[in-house]
């Protein structure tokens, strides 16, 4: 890393303080120092979006494609950088770290695609004698500056999540990274900068929460897309006023394992969706639900697998494991542990904590109104239960104040359906884990995991809105 990070005004970089120290995950110590904005700082940015609005509405969409394939290109170019900044910064071993690199370029190419794809319709406006000789089209128009905020779990993909269809859609941004992990943003913006983007097209800020009131609550700003915790976002929705709000929030993701099932082909993508990530994903496969003629065979083959995972240093190229984003974050999660296992729960792996790492960590017998299994538990932490009917396990999977996605392992088709039709969740995935994802995908919840899709076509459609051409025909006398 650099001593040192700017933050991006207007597209240009600015170096008034390094006010923010970002630390190593895994060794605790200070990896560098980035540039902190102030209220004034995201004054003028927001000033400056509703400024650049014009121009930028202006861009031709394959001027706005340009962009975008700069910064792939730019991207594969810098893809050891950023893979580096984000283990350092975030603790993500370096496996996933590439990772997370191939899925910045997969993003911003989808949002390069759509560009060409604008979306209109041709309406039947003739439905009876009143209307003969009209016309109708449709066409989607930007909304106009756009903020966004970011979070630490996925520093770079996330925020390609919004940066990329904004600028496909013809949106100023103003974007908030993470306090925690703001370097993977700011080398976007760092990219972003080589480009014609109109001045004031873009500004990436890391600031403290009280700076960043603006970003809610400014009537310039036409869409707050946050991607963070419930609590957070729900307050923001709240003082968010006309203005659009979509909500990537949390969730308590459950993977159901159907009798039938083959365990060889299940047991290595549950082992995936559970503790891939230090479990820090809103996805992560946090509660399993096995059929009672699997349970034993399961339970045998997930615990041995689970034990096998190696936790320790990210750079090591066979750690599966990091340091969760905090040692606090750690220790929060480990009295989660403590609390179930005083109800009654018991330990068949892990749960032993090493500073800011906690093993792979499975549970069975936890107490359903235990925060294991009603809250987020944000970390490498699974919990097992056995169902014998299908329908009930459905209901399981539903108890609950989230809504992301599910995973269903099945071998009936039927099973299949009833799921989809069943469970109140955003997206229902057969035979794989709620983790899994691809970056074109409808992405987002119900219930307490927000409102709105991510998913760069579903981006772009909130971040546009349709304006009507009605067209008679006349013909002067």
């Amino acid at each position: 890393m650099q001593p040192t990070y700017p933050y991006y005004l207007a597209n240009r970089p600015q170096q008034p303080n390094t006010d923010l120290e970002v630390t190593d995950k895994y060794s605790g110590s200070i990896a560098t120092r980035v540039a902190m904005a102030d209220a004034a700082a995201i004054d003028e940015a927001i000033a400056m979006a509703a400024k650049a609005t014009g121009p930028l509405r202006k861009m031709a969409p394959d001027e706005r494609r340009a962009v975008l394939d700069h910064c792939i290109a730019r991207f594969r170019e810098r893809a050891g950088e950023l893979a580096d900044a984000l283990r350092i910064e975030a603790g993500k071993p370096i496996k996933d770290s590439r990772g997370e690199v191939t899925r910045l370029i997969e993003t911003f190419q989808i949002a390069s695609d759509e560009c060409m794809r604008e979306a209109g319709e041709v309406l039947n406006l003739q439905i009876g004698p009143r209307s003969r000789g009209y016309h109708g089209f449709t066409r989607r128009v930007p909304v106009g500056p756009c903020a966004f905020i970011s979070p630490f779990n996925f520093p770079l993909n996330l925020a390609a999540h919004k940066i990329a269809p904004a600028i496909a859609a013809g949106c100023p941004f103003v974007l908030k990274p993470a306090g925690r992990t703001p370097v993977g943003a700011l080398l976007i913006g760092e990219i972003l900068a080589e480009t014609d983007l109109p001045e004031g097209a873009f500004s990436i800020l890391p600031c403290a929460r009280d700076a960043a009131d603006a970003l809610t609550t400014d009537d310039r700003i036409k869409l707050l897309s946050f991607t963070g915790s419930p609590n957070v976002g729900w307050k923001l929705k709240e003082r968010a006023g006309k203005k659009k709000v979509t909500l990537e929030l949390g969730g308590n993701a459950a993977c159901v394992v159907d009798a039938g099932t083959d365990l060889d082909d299940a047991v290595p993508r549950v082992i995936t969706g559970a503790f891939y990530q230090s479990g820090q994903s809103c996805i992560s496969v946090q509660r399993i639900l096995v059929h009672e003629s699997l349970a034993s065979a399961f339970e045998e083959k997930f615990i041995t697998a689970a034990r096998n995972l190696k936790s320790g240093d990210p750079a090591d190229e066979d750690t599966f494991i990091g340091p969760m984003i905090s040692e606090k974050e750690a220790e929060r999660l480990e009295s989660w542990i403590d609390e179930a296992l005083s109800t009654g729960a018991s330990t068949l792996c892990g749960g032993t904590r090493d500073g800011a790492i906690l093993p792979a960590t499975v549970l069975k017998n936890v107490a359903r109104d235990a925060k294991l299994c009603r809250e987020e538990a944000f970390g490498p932490v699974a919990i097992i239960e056995t169902f014998s009917d299908f329908g009930d396990a459905l209901a399981t999977v539903n108890d609950s104040r989230f809504g992301i996605h599910a995973g269903i392992f099945t071998p009936r088709i039927d099973h299949a359906f009833r799921a989809w039709d069943e469970l109140e969740v955003g997206g229902v995935l057969i035979n794989e884990i709620p983790s899994w994802r691809v970056d074109n995908l409808p992405y987002g919840g119900v219930k307490d995991s927000g409102t709105g899709r991510e998913g760069v076509r579903y981006a772009i459609e909130d971040m546009t809105e349709i304006r009507t051409l009605v067209v008679r025909d006349h013909t002067p006398a």
